[in-house]
């Protein structure tokens, strides 16, 4: 069975997956993932994970799902349980009606972590969902084995003042003649290098997913009160930016300050790191899990 994503999962009670990632700097065979859906007041919550032992929940940018950790999870799953959820509103999760907020994507994954029966859990979060990480870590607390954000912005007046210019991320107007799709694409590709078209691709797939609030994971952001919440995260925390990511490598330094955290600069990558270097993504994740 081929799913959406270009990933192709055998028809198993497992519901196992094969295929092919990136070919970036590892080819990954993810024929270890297992897809599942938990309950929620929202409605289901979809997951992809791989491995065992403890958890290490990864939350996606976006407006992406859980393809964006397509290549790391069954890296990080060769010494943890990798789980992959698509936030809520987005990928395979369910789409409520109403704003989408911080505190709600936070509502999903909290509810996620109980019905899987995570006493605690080690928790990554990339651009958005290190945003999503941050509130999550400061409600469960000790409960959050270590954090590690990567690429997120620092949500402060400075960030605030730069989102009410209105510039839009990823919006793009249907067309009769599918010129959006172009548009689409056209959006992200200076983040991707030749050779990236995969992940650009499910990029594309994802958006299309939800065109009609494709901005709203972007508007929550400004929105929440990450000031008023950091000093409620107990968890050990290390912040990771690609060098090429200048929209948020100038946050290492906020969130260094307002935490006393490690910071580290990647290798390689731009906004797509987990998918442009996801051997260097796995080690980082699975090394700072380790130091606990």
């Amino acid at each position: 069975m081929t799913d959406t994503t270009g990933t192709t999962f055998a028809n198993t009670d497992a519901d196992t997956g094969t295929g092919t990632g990136t070919g970036t700097d590892t080819d990954t065979n993810t024929d270890t993932l297992r897809k599942g859906y938990v309950p929620s007041r929202f409605g289901q919550l979809h997951y992809v994970e791989s491995g065992g032992g403890e958890p290490v929940l990864l939350l996606h940018q976006t407006p992406r799902s859980w393809t964006e950790y397509l290549d790391v999870l069954p890296l990080v799953g060769a010494r943890y349980r990798a789980i992959a959820m698509d936030t809520l509103g987005y990928g395979a999760s369910a789409k409520p009606e109403g704003p989408h907020t911080i505190d709600r994507f936070a509502d999903a994954v909290c509810a996620l972590v109980d019905q899987l029966g995570l006493d605690r859990v080690h928790l990554v979060g990339h651009h958005t969902g290190g945003v999503i990480a941050v509130e999550v870590a400061a409600r469960l607390q000790e409960r959050v084995a270590s954090l590690l954000l990567s690429g997120t912005p620092f949500v402060d007046d400075e960030k605030r003042r730069a989102s009410a210019a209105g510039h839009r991320v990823d919006h793009v107007d249907p067309k009769p003649d599918g010129s959006h799709l172009q548009e689409l694409w056209d959006r992200r590709s200076g983040f991707y290098r030749p050779g990236e078209e995969a992940p650009l691709t499910r990029y594309v797939i994802d958006a299309l997913t939800v065109l009609d609030r494709v901005e709203e994971g972007h508007r929550a952001i400004p929105g929440y009160d990450m000031e008023g919440r950091l000093p409620l995260v107990t968890a050990r925390t290390l912040a990771v930016c690609a060098p090429d990511d200048h929209y948020s490598r100038p946050s290492l330094a906020k969130f260094a300050a307002a935490l006393g955290c490690e910071t580290r600069v990647l290798s390689d990558g731009h906004v797509a790191a987990p998918e442009q270097v996801p051997q260097e993504f796995a080690d980082t994740v699975v090394d700072w899990a380790g130091r606990g």
